[in-house]
């Protein structure tokens, strides 16, 4: 028995691949509003700094600009690290199945680490 073509797009479309695993909403989404803010304050910061450099500023004041825009970007990435363990780890921990209950944990916690392994480089 052959399973039904179900597309509904185009024969030339091109075939756009969705990552099923990580479609659902995602551990920081109740906090996007503030992450964006954050973002975008950072963004401004590094646009000043960019300023800073064009106009010759001394370098002592652009890396003094340069270490409050780094760790802004820390402490994003310290939330969604948070964010992560706690949705991410915590659901793959409510799998009902003991085997794939393991191996989504260990998932889980490799990607953690795995990014903050890159943080720390």
């Amino acid at each position: 028995m052959s399973t039904p073509d179900l597309s509904m797009s185009h024969p030339d479309a091109p075939l756009i691949e969705v990552d099923l695993e990580h479609a659902a909403p995602h551990g920081y989404t109740s906090n996007k509003d503030a992450y964006l803010k954050r973002l975008k304050r950072i963004e401004g910061q590094v646009r000043g700094i960019a300023r800073m450099v064009e106009d010759d500023k001394y370098c002592i004041d652009i890396l003094t600009q340069v270490a409050a825009a780094t760790k802004a970007l820390h402490a994003v990435s310290l939330g969604l690290v948070e964010e992560h363990i706690g949705h991410c780890v915590v659901g793959a921990a409510s799998e009902p199945n003991p085997e794939a209950r393991a191996e989504q944990i260990d998932a889980k916690v490799k990607e953690a680490t795995d990014a903050i392994g890159r943080l720390l480089r």
